[in-house]
């Protein structure tokens, strides 16, 4: 019985054995994927001033387009998702963060960089106040905190309500709350807030 048991035994874990070897299935290599080509658009921006004509990824930033194609690299990157306010560039009139908006969709814009408000030689009044204030330590928000208050101070004198005000009826004024609340997306990390304040108070004193 037991030589008898231990053929069994023998002839399943054989017949096991060629079982198995017949229902494993064969690895076939991988093929490698080809990958498509981005797509690409033309694209016309009016940047400073003069007319550029590109042809950019449509997955381009307006932040990446005026840094590595323009090479305007006085718009920082910062945080990259709108959040600290470094590439704040001025749009038709309007500031935005560049790092949030692709450059597709501006086709036909005028885009105003800090290179643009001024040169060493002859600066923006906003450039100039910043200096005089010490509005800046670092330097690396600054590009994006006076294209934001440049921008400010216009849209309080066209009469663009806010949400700090009580009565959005009435006409913006350009009190130290004010603009300290419109720009309040505009981040400095040296903590400067006070000097950029006073620059843009006295540029604010010296339209009124």
């Amino acid at each position: 019985m037991s030589s008898d048991l231990e053929i069994s035994r023998r002839g399943m874990l054989a017949a096991g054995a060629a079982t198995a070897a017949l229902t494993v299935t064969p690895q076939v290599q991988a093929q490698p994927r080809m990958q498509p080509a981005p797509a690409t658009m033309p694209v016309s921006l009016t940047v400073n001033g003069k007319r550029h004509d590109l042809q950019l990824d449509t997955r381009t930033t307006l932040l990446d387009t005026l840094r590595e194609h323009l090479q305007l690299t006085g718009t920082k990157k910062g945080c990259d998702h709108g959040q600290c306010g470094a590439c704040t560039v001025i749009v038709n009139g309007t500031r935005i963060n560049s790092c949030l908006s692709l450059a597709v969709q501006h086709q036909g814009d005028k885009v105003t960089t800090i290179e643009g408000l001024g040169t060493p030689g002859d600066l923006h009044a906003m450039q100039a106040a910043f200096v005089k204030h010490d509005g800046y330590q670092c330097g690396y928000c600054t590009p994006g905190q006076i294209c934001s208050a440049v921008a400010v101070l216009d849209e309080i004198k066209a009469g663009v309500p806010s949400h700090v005000q009580a009565d959005i009826t009435a006409a913006p004024q350009a009190t130290n709350i004010e603009m300290r609340e419109r720009v309040s997306g505009n981040i400095c990390r040296c903590g400067a807030y006070s000097n950029i304040a006073e620059a843009m108070a006295d540029v604010a004193g010296s339209r009124a």
